[in-house]
């Protein structure tokens, strides 16, 4: 691909394009931010970088110059606050809903054809802001949460087990975060089904865990999570950009799976070239559907904040 452009050279955003830089998967990849000179010594730093690691990717970093991202085929939004002590959750869509409107308008005037990851948070209801935003069809705009969410569930199924991650396959649905719903039913070890490797209290305590692992991080840290969430976007990237026709969970458009409508949440989809190429709509049991409905719920009430600020 001629050129990525990362929008937020944060934590997330500056590991988003060091992965994808070391990836080789693009000629060039473009860091934008508004804090002068972040984006400029970020991908310095990354382009320096390229002798030692073997890659070609030419990193450039831009203060707001979103004329620099002209002719993006793919752009990952990262921008956005963290949600600080006393902020509510309203407020905090209130903050990051103006950001990520304005920050996609941008985008789409240089690169009407790209096609938009969203990594901000909340990252359902952004997701969701980025789209109507952008006024493009719903299979070229959608968020990362699933592959990160599952990436948790993986590696702590292996620390259980003592296995290799690379042998674990698993899936999760529904909002990201607290409420999304991790599914042991179509969790396997090279195989193996995980019930009949681990217990239910087991299994129970890690899927527990998976809910709150960006929570755990922040407790530990002080602030979010980067390596993980960065890794993850840049593999939805190498994906589209490679046609691999991947199936993986995602934040898409629902328009009448799973008997949703109208609502973006984490569901398995394949991604290629066109972005998300096809939605798998899963036979849930009875507990599997109760959750992903209430899920579903809470995901609404957040759209709901969006859709009464009038923004578009």
């Amino acid at each position: 691909m001629d050129k990525i452009t990362v929008i937020g050279a944060g934590n997330v955003g500056a590991t988003v394009a060091n992965v994808i830089a070391h990836k080789d998967l693009a000629r060039e990849l473009v860091l934008v931010d508004v804090k002068e000179g972040l984006a400029e010594g970020k991908a310095l730093d990354i382009w320096q970088t390229s002798s030692i690691n073997n890659f070609n990717t030419r990193v450039v970093g831009v203060t707001n110059n979103y004329l620099r991202t002209k002719g993006s085929g793919i752009v990952v939004i990262t921008s956005g606050i963290p949600r600080k002590p006393g902020m509510s959750r309203d407020d905090l869509i209130k903050t990051n809903a103006n950001i990520v409107k304005e920050v996609t308008e941008k985008v789409i005037k240089y690169s009407p054809e790209a096609i938009i990851i969203i990594v901000s948070n909340p990252l359902d209801v952004m997701t969701y802001c980025a789209y109507l935003a952008s006024n493009k069809p719903s299979n070229k705009v959608f968020g990362m949460a699933g592959i990160l969410d599952t990436g948790r569930y993986r590696a702590f199924i292996a620390e259980a087990l003592n296995v290799s991650p690379k042998d674990i396959l698993s899936l999760s649905l529904g909002g990201h975060g607290d409420q999304m719903v991790p599914l042991p039913r179509y969790t396997s070890v090279n195989g193996i089904p995980i019930d009949e490797l681990l217990g239910k209290d087991e299994i129970d305590k890690i899927v527990e865990r998976t809910r709150l692992g960006g929570g755990e991080l922040v407790n530990l840290m002080g602030t979010s999570a980067w390596y993980a969430p960065g890794a993850a976007a840049a593999q939805m990237v190498e994906a589209i950009v490679d046609d691999q026709k991947r199936i993986f969970p995602c934040c898409a458009m629902l328009k009448g799976e799973y008997g949703l409508k109208d609502i973006y949440m984490g569901v398995p989809v394949k991604l290629g070239k066109n972005g998300i190429e096809t939605i798998f709509e899963l036979q849930l049991n009875k507990q599997e559907k109760k959750l992903l409905m209430e899920s579903a719920e809470s995901v609404k009430s957040v759209m709901k904040v969006l859709d009464d600020m009038k923004l578009f």
